[in-house]
């Protein structure tokens, strides 16, 4: 979603309860824009009488640069994309987390994901929301048939009606799914064939766009397809113009998730720890997974008793089985296959 990792919506960099201002302490959070929404804060700011101090940013290179210029101190709380946290721990800029007092036998199994989130057996954060990017599109305007396989998704019948979410990872994910390779094991051998998918992909878009522009395209008419799209681009818009929707084909589709940690050196570990347990709760979890900035799937299967029947719908609650069956993890290239696989985007965005 990152992200996943240069996302979202236009939200305010600060957000500030106002029925705080006269709170007995404070916390400092940097965090992606679904965490800006005064539902899922002030519930927290109210029950522990304190200022939640909300600082938005896009893409985890401008988190970590924030921190290392920051005092020590100055930041309590971090949300990242899973697939980084490792960066993060490297960079000694989060805090070995306790999860005992964390539900996580409560979570969906899948996204635990000790993978990202454990490092040599010490576990630094846990994941909060997870999603896919895989195909958006508007029901009105395709044969849905055709959106169920990757080979039909871009195919000529829908030349220049579609958007490319402008992320390469997830993307160039996709491309080795409908090539058969797994995310997992893409190596430098596999690139010429991606390569060769993704030049088909954007000879027959009409644009590769980030997500205000994609989810401005899709809802205006401008493309009928969005690339790379998922729940997070279409739920937010699923009231007002319900056949803008999303599936995953039958190939599979690349699944996001995004964790929250501890920031090493918090002055305020504890109320840290209150918010991540009240971030990973049933009840936040469904104020987090319909945030207005963007939906996303929580962690948490509990938020289930929590989730409207509506909500539920729109985030295909029933189908999680299945998706997470069919999807695999965003590709985690090594160094130098990354600035491999980064040449070979732009050379596709240039096309």
């Amino acid at each position: 979603m990152t992200r996943l990792s240069a996302l979202f919506l236009t939200t305010s960099a600060l957000s500030v309860s106002a029925s705080a201002v006269l709170a007995e302490g404070e916390l400092n959070a940097l965090v992606w824009c679904d965490h800006t929404d005064p539902a899922l804060i002030e519930p927290f700011e109210a029950e522990h009488n304190v200022k939640v101090n909300l600082r938005e940013y896009e893409g985890t290179g401008a988190a970590l640069a924030l921190l290392e210029q920051s005092r020590p101190g100055d930041w309590d709380v971090l949300v990242i994309d899973g697939i980084d946290v490792f960066r993060a721990v490297e960079a000694n800029m989060l805090a070995p987390l306790d999860t005992s007092a964390l539900p996580m036998d409560d979570f969906f199994p899948e996204v635990v994901m000790e993978e990202n989130n454990t490092i040599d057996g010490v576990t630094y954060a846990v994941t909060e929301k997870f999603g896919y990017n895989t195909i958006s599109y508007n029901s009105e305007k395709v044969d849905e048939a055709d959106m169920q396989s990757l080979a039909t998704v871009w195919s000529e019948k829908y030349s220049g009606r579609i958007s490319i979410y402008d992320y390469y990872l997830p993307v160039m994910g996709l491309a080795a799914i409908a090539g058969n390779v797994a995310t997992a094991e893409i190596g430098s051998g596999d690139l010429p064939a991606i390569g060769e998918t993704l030049s088909t992909l954007r000879s027959r878009s009409a644009s590769v766009a980030g997500v205000v522009a994609a989810q401005t395209a899709l809802a205006t008419g401008e493309v009928d397809i969005v690339v790379g799209g998922g729940e997070w681009l279409t739920a937010v818009l699923a009231e007002e113009q319900p056949e803008l929707t999303w599936t995953i084909p039958e190939e599979g589709a690349v699944r996001w998730a995004q964790s929250i940690g501890v920031v090493e050196g918090s002055e305020n570990p504890d109320l840290a720890m209150e918010f991540i347990k009240y971030i990973i709760s049933a009840e936040g979890q469904a104020r987090l997974a319909t945030s207005s900035c963007f939906w996303g799937m929580p962690a948490n299967a509990k938020a289930g008793d929590v989730l409207t029947d509506m909500q539920k719908d729109v985030l295909r609650w029933d189908s999680q089985p299945d998706y997470l069956a069919l999807t695999q993890l965003y590709p985690a290239p090594d160094a130098d296959l990354d600035i491999e696989m980064q040449d070979l985007w732009l050379e596709t965005l240039q096309q």
